[in-house]
């Protein structure tokens, strides 16, 4: 099973790849770098598991379900960036769906290890609402991760690298942030439990970080483009 499973791994992680050369040979920028992106962050629990040292308790093994999730993924976004966000309409509800469930599965994993970081204890539901809170504010980061592109392209006269589709677009994608954390929690999917029980102390020091990258990018970014729309007046 595991070997099927890295097969499968290996074959989404050469389709991002193939769809790369397809923007690049279409110099189509945008879709050029978010394929790239895609395929460094699919790439990225193997490269952990090889670059840290073996010493620290035997090494890091996250296990095939990251990046098989990761690389799915990045498959979604980067065929979505050649053209399919335009041609179906449902594909990017289906990508935000899957990618939020990857966060929500990570940071659900996180609470039900170790309950008191977040401060939830063991109060029913808890768990389930803060993970639900908390894949929408990444959500909202994301959001206004497109609009700062935007803007910068227009200012500087270059395509952005990520595309805005409007406000209600934003609410839509909101809202199937909200379902991918939902299936997550009404799952009780706990798939990533195993890789949190390896390392408490860096899953505790991972959620810190997101969480403060998530709060801080988002209030810089929201006070950038509040200023933007200001001075535009």
């Amino acid at each position: 099973m595991v070997d099927l499973t890295a097969a499968a791994v290996f074959s989404l992680q050469g389709g991002i790849f193939a769809l790369f050369l397809v923007a690049v040979r279409r110099r189509d920028v945008a879709a050029a770098v978010n394929a790239l992106a895609a395929l460094a962050l699919a790439l990225l629990p193997v490269v952990i598991e090889v670059a840290l040292p073996t010493s620290i308790s035997g090494g890091v093994v996250f296990g095939p379900a990251l990046p098989l999730w990761l690389s799915v993924a990045g498959l979604l976004h980067s065929y979505g960036m050649l053209g399919l966000y335009d041609s179906i309409r449902w594909w990017d509800h289906l990508t935000h769906t899957v990618s939020a469930a990857l966060a929500a599965a990570l940071f659900y994993s996180v609470v039900v290890v170790l309950p008191d970081t977040v401060g939830v204890g063991q109060f029913p539901g808890a768990a389930a609402t803060v993970t639900v809170a908390f894949t929408f504010a990444i959500g909202v980061f994301w959001e206004l991760i497109e609009l700062v592109t935007r803007d910068v392209g227009e200012r500087f006269e270059v395509e952005p690298v990520l595309i805005h589709y409007g406000w209600r677009d934003t609410a839509v994608d909101l809202a199937f942030d909200v379902v991918g954390a939902l299936l997550v929690v009404g799952a009780d999917l706990r798939l990533f439990v195993p890789l949190v029980e390896q390392f408490p102390g860096g899953a505790r020091a991972a959620l810190f970080g997101t969480a403060w990258a998530v709060f801080a990018g988002s209030v810089t970014m929201a006070l950038w483009l509040g200023l933007t729309d200001w001075t535009n007046s």
